[in-house]
């Protein structure tokens, strides 16, 4: 492992920096070697339960997300690498795999072992992240021979894909008798979009076009089948395609897919600031408010607050530009996170958990589940204390190479990034208040495009030379 500084971020609330640095601190717990699942920074993000340690789809192709911002110091590919390396003939990668023996997990409730496919959707953000065109082009065979075993597996007739709930991990989740689940199809529309969008990368033409036709296929049907104009929501389909009534956190993965055209995605938006249905106090319940299985107590997917389902939520308000709201939800988000970590009345330390409850402070509980949620689940935790802290609260996106970094400023604070591993490049880049006023400081080895937004009064894109400047923001 290189032995570089994590990045420094700088923010006004002290307590948001601390459970940054405090996140990156704790990681190499969760480093284990599986054969004896003992701390091994070459070892791979696990949590190792009852001496076992299993290797989740969903969580390492999200996890990857934060693990890019390590500088170098985690490899943010580990986890995905090891499900490609499982692929099978057929084209097959299973949800999960006991690291130890190799072997893949299959469930009564997930027969096939099948995931939500979200591999391109990491793929890109790694590119795009690491500028690396040679692993874009080693792993499109994978990712082509994984998407005909979709095809070929879970593909109906009527254009949708049938797959059992648990592909989602949403394990108890009031979704009976569910056939076409609008989470599975919508993660199947983001891959097929972002595999176009890797074909773009490498100037094939072929590969672009036959996804984006089928991400354009895919959409059309969730928009004409699943849409609710009454509820304006997305449901899931029972075998006879009639929409099913519950309403929870999977019917906003539209959002991400880029599915709904701006009306729907504003009336499907206002839910998550309505208090009876998704707008609880901690955003966002996995389960509406108003359902009958709704649970204060979280109950596992019956109402709970889980940091990966809040970053799916996020994301999607950023393809449709609803970047205030964005911040605003994780702000509030990492602050019931803080409160997680302090000591609670029964005298238990805090940590970062797996879940929340929605509309107090404190970890979800579960009656049948003694051990739900897990603490000091980083895997999932990191998502909000790292990723939603650097691009969604600080405001930045990085694309290497494109050469740009783009910082949406919704409000003036003192706040920016240090010492960010730009491949060889280190940049900083800071806002504070002078005498002069308001100031962007700004440090890089090499030339970079910086764009900037404030407000949604000022937008500029300049050539940032290598070495120190400043601009003052009165001037722009």
């Amino acid at each position: 492992m290189n032995k570089h500084n994590f990045p420094k971020i700088h923010f006004y609330d002290q307590d948001f920096v601390d459970i940054y640095n405090k996140t990156w601190t704790w990681l190499s717990t969760n480093w284990i070697n599986p054969q004896t699942t003992e701390q091994d920074s070459d070892g791979f993000f696990l949590y190792p339960v009852n001496n076992k340690c299993v290797i989740d789809q969903l969580e390492s192709t999200l996890s990857s997300f934060f693990l890019v911002y390590s500088n170098r110091n985690y490899e943010a590919n580990k986890n995905i690498d090891y499900f490609y390396s499982k692929q099978e003939e057929n084209g097959a990668i299973r949800w999960q795999y006991d690291v130890k023996t190799g072997s893949p997990i299959f469930t009564e409730s997930n027969p096939q072992g099948i995931g939500l496919p979200l591999f391109a959707w990491a793929e890109f953000n790694l590119y795009h992240k690491s500028a690396n065109k040679k692993r874009v082009k080693e792993v499109i065979p994978i990712l082509e021979k994984y998407m005909n075993w979709l095809e070929e597996n879970f593909k109906q007739e009527n254009g949708l894909y049938s797959a059992p709930c648990a592909s989602s991990t949403m394990f108890n989740s009031p979704r009976e008798n569910v056939f076409y689940p609008i989470d599975f199809n919508s993660a199947m529309a983001i891959n097929a979009s972002y595999m176009s969008a890797l074909g773009d990368i490498l100037n094939d033409k072929d590969l672009s076009f036959k996804y984006k036709r089928l991400y354009f296929s895919i959409k059309t049907r969730i928009n004409s089948l699943m849409w609710n104009n009454e509820e304006n929501f997305y449901q899931d389909l029972d075998k006879d395609q009639n929409k099913l009534p519950v309403k929870t956190i999977a019917g906003f993965w539209p959002l991400l897919a880029e599915i709904p055209n701006a009306d729907k995605a504003a009336s499907l938006i206002e839910h998550l600031s309505n208090p009876k249905t998704f707008g609880t106090e901690h955003p966002f319940p996995t389960l509406s408010a108003d359902d009958t299985h709704f649970s204060e107590n979280g109950e596992g997917f019956c109402g709970s607050v889980f940091p990966i389902m809040n970053f799916m939520v996020i994301k999607g308000l950023e393809k449709y530009q609803y970047y205030e709201l964005a911040r605003e939800c994780s702000i509030r988000h990492l602050y019931f996170i803080l409160e997680g970590l302090m000591p609670n009345e029964q005298k238990q330390n805090g940590d970062l958990y797996e879940a929340y409850c929605p509309n107090k402070e404190g970890k979800a509980t579960m009656d049948s589940l003694p051990d739900f949620p897990r603490g000091h689940f980083l895997i999932s935790a990191g998502l909000s204390t790292i990723a939603l802290m650097i691009e969604n609260v600080i405001g930045l996106s990085i694309s290497l190479p494109r050469k740009t970094v783009d910082w949406i400023i919704p409000n003036l604070e003192i706040m920016g990034i240090e010492n960010l591993s730009l491949k060889r490049n280190l940049i900083t880049i800071l806002s504070n208040k002078s005498s002069r006023g308001w100031e962007i400081q700004m440090e890089s080895e090499k030339l970079y495009y910086f764009t900037i937004n404030i407000l949604d009064q000022k937008k500029k894109t300049l050539p940032i030379p290598s070495g120190k400047c400043s601009m003052l923001i009165d001037k722009l």
